[in-house]
């Protein structure tokens, strides 16, 4: 029998055609739990319906997806109806929905729930408890899986910013069962190293279930009581997880953090740049500033100062000097004349003037100047002041 060989295009085809023809997988209806939901920007919407035994993709159009009643998210039971159909391209089958009828939260999500709460109790979430994020980390250790995109974003991000940051990588499980213990005893490696300054715990987007080990209380208890500081990021922006709300700072993916464990150099360095430029700006100003009072204060001394006072002092000084002198000189010319005046007066009437006309002055032997006979009568020994002389005498009165 001959049997033709087919592009794989012609196969994709021929599944389709044969799935599209059957009633019941046109008529579709199924239960399951919502995962992985997104709401593209074009309106469709995107999710996994899941159960215990498998899970399918299922897409919802726009115009289907605008006449839902409720938002739909993850961890939620539904039931859809639709018809399931082949994407070419990818050959992949997947459920086309028309409608979504909640009908409950999966299992996962209310143990997810449940211990969020408990610890929430406990305090494990509050803002006091986290430890800051050193700025200048000079090593840092992440704990990831060695083989997934997570490891090599967290790379190529920490060595674009700062080429020369020591990376310290502890391979671990991220998903399974035994996932959990692994991450632990990695906590438990790092924080017994003195040279990590920061921890990232990391791992890619995936389901709840891909995700669930960073949902694990005893991780979220080793990720509470870690010595080092602790980023996450775990999944996508949308994903959260447990050790999110437990760790010290939650990065929406694991470049994120990255980004918020290794400082930028070059912005490091331009920020630097300008906080001296800024430094050296602040400073000339701040000296121009007290030179300007120095010299405010300079011309006040100046004004005030000592020498100024001594030096107008000594103009006071002459300018009194030549006061007092002329009051000098005037009185003394005043007093001159007074004393011409007087010696004028005194010349006129002086007693030698009048000797000088004749005249003589009679004294008896005390000094005394005899003026009347009757004086002279009882005065024997006289004295005579003529012009040009005194002579003693005797008298005789008879």
């Amino acid at each position: 029998m001959y049997i033709k060989v087919l592009t794989v295009s012609e196969l994709n085809n021929y599944i389709k055609r044969v799935i599209d023809s059957d009633y019941i997988l046109n008529n579709s209806q199924v239960k399951g739990e919502i995962s992985n939901f997104k709401l593209h920007s074009s309106g469709h919407a995107y999710f996994s319906l899941k159960d215990e035994g498998g899970k399918i993709n299922c897409i919802m159009f726009r115009s289907n997806a605008e006449k839902l009643k409720f938002i739909p998210e993850n961890g939620m039971k539904v039931n859809v109806k639709g018809r399931v159909s082949v994407y070419v391209k990818d050959g992949a089958y997947q459920l086309y929905c028309t409608e979504i009828t909640p009908e409950g939260r999966g299992e996962l999500y209310e143990a997810f729930e449940k211990l969020k709460e408990k610890l929430l109790s406990e305090g494990m979430f509050k803002e006091e408890h986290k430890k800051a994020i050193p700025k200048y980390p000079r090593k840092i250790g992440v704990i990831t899986s060695p083989t997934g995109a997570a490891i090599r974003d967290i790379i190529n991000v920490s060595t674009r910013r700062n080429k020369s940051i020591d990376i310290l990588i502890i391979p671990t499980l991220v998903q399974g069962i035994n996932a959990p213990s692994e991450l632990i005893a990695a906590l438990d490696c790092l924080n017994e190293r003195e040279d990590i300054d920061t921890i990232i715990l990391a791992r890619g987007g995936g389901s709840i279930e891909e995700l669930w080990a960073f949902n694990d209380e005893k991780l979220a208890y080793a990720v509470y009581n870690s010595k080092k500081p602790i980023i996450t990021g775990v999944g996508h922006e949308t994903d959260f997880t447990i050790v999110d709300f437990v760790s010290d700072k939650r990065a929406a993916t694991p470049s994120s953090a990255a980004e918020i464990a290794v400082p930028n150099l070059n912005e490091e360095m331009n920020s630097f740049i300008a906080l001296r430029r800024t430094l050296n700006s602040s400073i000339k100003t701040f000296i121009q500033n007290k030179y300007n009072k120095l010299q405010i204060h300079k011309k006040v001394l100046e004004k005030n100062s000592p020498e100024v006072i001594i030096a107008n002092g000594y103009a006071s000084v002459d300018n009194f000097k030549y006061i007092l002198n002329m009051r000098i000189k005037t009185k003394l010319k005043i007093e001159k004349e007074k004393l011409a005046r007087c010696n004028a007066s005194l010349k006129s009437n002086s007693p030698i003037n009048i000797l000088n006309k004749g005249y003589s002055i009679i004294s008896d032997e005390n000094g005394k100047n005899i003026s009347n006979i009757k004086s002279l009568i009882k005065s024997q020994d006289i004295s005579v002041t003529l012009r040009d002389g005194k002579i003693d005498a005797k008298i005789t009165v008879k």
